[in-house]
């Protein structure tokens, strides 16, 4: 999957529903990013690392996020 548009520069994308963050490298189609963005209930992370995004309480998505991404 490619990055989506207004968001190439960014590599973790938040789900503020689920409180799930997701690997936009790795994404599959079970994260269902499309639909995550169609919803507007997406955030991104500044700086955009999996540490921050842990830091503000996401978890991270059992689909994309490789166990050994620190």
């Amino acid at each position: 999957m490619t990055r989506p548009g207004r968001f190439e520069q960014f590599r973790w994308l938040g789900d503020k529903r689920s409180q799930r963050v997701h690997d936009a490298d790795h994404a599959v189609e079970a994260c269902a990013i499309d639909e995550l963005l169609a919803s507007e209930q997406f955030t991104c992370f500044g700086p955009d690392l999996l540490a921050e995004a842990r830091n503000r309480g996401y978890r991270p998505c059992r689909h994309c996020v490789v166990a050994s991404t620190g």
